[in-house]
């Protein structure tokens, strides 16, 4: 089936050269087409191919699939008496974790796969066509491998995350934690990960730990993402540039030799805004990591203790807002440079051959989704081409 796209008001491609949107690569009068979950052609509306069904875009913009690259969906229970207490002017220690995991633990799988459901759902409806699902809250063999096996089941993008904090159960045995992390826990979570993840921070791992459990996971085919520089200032940020991770997420507090380390190497500084704004913490200085020459990509951090929303356009106001980005930077990072955490070039991206994930905004352009903040701008999505409401 051929599917047209017409009647575009901006179209967003992020293939910077392309028409005169600068790195967006914004095309006016244009239109898309789609085969076979793929995009095949992208052209001028007054030349486009014959087509089986067509999609009338009503003069909104079209811009890629926004790319979650850090989302934490495999839990039960919930944290919102947490929330109240931070509001009320508790600070944020991390150290609710543990309460999610016992409600995980003691969980079926099936509240569990239902619960995650839930979340990629209400994502894709706000058009989060990738996302990237870690474990961390199962924190034993058996509950890591299932959270993985049931993370797996609604994405590729799935991460390793048994280094989260160290269970209660290993409270005074932090040393035997990291062994079990880096064998029997490891081994059982491989089949079903792509990447190894640690919460490198005062109070979870340090340098020396996340380095042994991440180094084991590259051995054993993984790549790389670290939890980094979130709580204060550490050593996480330069130990992922070293060992050549995608990603270095948080990035709240970085010192020069961060920064430098960032632009001068192929990690992603992955940007969480929503962790701040319900942590009540400071916002990462994305303009710092910009005008250095990193690369830059937003996120949800979604999870039930710091972050617990799932949408990118939230993401993509705060970091307007708070972070110094234009809305064009902004609407790359959470397209394009979650691709490039993901380091994947078949999404985040509207070009010939691409994955056909694409959103259609109820807004003539896509400096809409800064403007107008929490207002709900995804009129339809395209997800590998299938349009997911008729």
């Amino acid at each position: 089936m051929r599917l047209l796209v017409e009647n575009i008001g901006e179209l967003v491609t992020n293939v910077a050269g392309t028409g005169s949107g600068g790195p967006l690569g914004l095309r006016r009068h244009a239109a898309v087409l789609v085969e076979e979950g793929r995009i095949a052609w992208i052209g001028p509306s007054r030349y486009a191919p014959a087509a089986d069904r067509r999609l009338d875009a009503a003069g909104g913009a079209v811009l890629p699939g926004f790319v979650d690259s850090h989302a934490h969906l495999v839990f039960a229970g919930d944290r919102a008496a947490e929330f109240a207490a931070r509001m009320a002017g508790e600070p944020y220690t991390g150290g609710g974790i543990r309460t999610t995991v016992a409600a995980t633990r003691a969980a079926g799988d099936a509240e569990l796969r239902d619960n995650v459901r839930r979340l990629r759902d209400e994502a894709l409806r706000q058009g989060t066509t990738t996302i990237e699902i870690k474990s961390g809250y199962g924190l034993s063999v058996a509950d890591e491998a299932r959270s993985l096996r049931i993370a797996a089941e609604f994405t590729a993008e799935t991460t390793f995350l048994g280094a989260h904090v160290v269970p209660p159960e290993y409270a005074d045995r932090p040393d035997d934690y990291v062994g079990l992390v880096c064998g029997p826990m490891l081994r059982a979570a491989t089949p079903y990960a792509r990447w190894i993840d640690v919460f490198c921070e005062g109070g979870a791992f340090d340098a020396d730990h996340a380095r042994a459990i991440l180094t084991v996971g590259q051995a054993a085919g993984l790549g790389v993402r670290l939890h980094a520089n979130q709580l204060g200032p550490g050593p996480g940020v330069r130990l992922a540039v070293e060992l050549g991770a995608a990603s270095a997420d948080h990035c709240t507090h970085l010192s020069e030799a961060d920064v430098e380390a960032l632009a001068g190497s192929e990690t992603v500084a992955t940007l969480l805004p929503g962790a701040e704004f319900s942590t009540r913490s400071p916002y990462p200085d994305a303009r710092r990591l910009l005008d250095a020459g990193a690369t830059v990509a937003l996120a949800t951090d979604c999870n039930p203790g710091s972050s617990y929303t799932s949408s990118m356009p939230f993401c993509v106001a705060l970091a307007v807002r708070e972070m110094g980005m234009t809305p064009a930077e902004a609407v790359w990072a959470a397209t394009a440079g979650g691709a490039r955490a993901l380091r994947r070039d078949d999404i985040g991206v509207l070009r010939p051959g691409a994955r056909a994930d694409l959103i259609v905004l109820d807004a003539p352009s896509h400096l809409h989704l800064a403007y107008r903040p929490g207002v709900p701008l995804i009129a339809q999505v395209l997800h590998n081409g299938v349009p997911q409401w008729q």
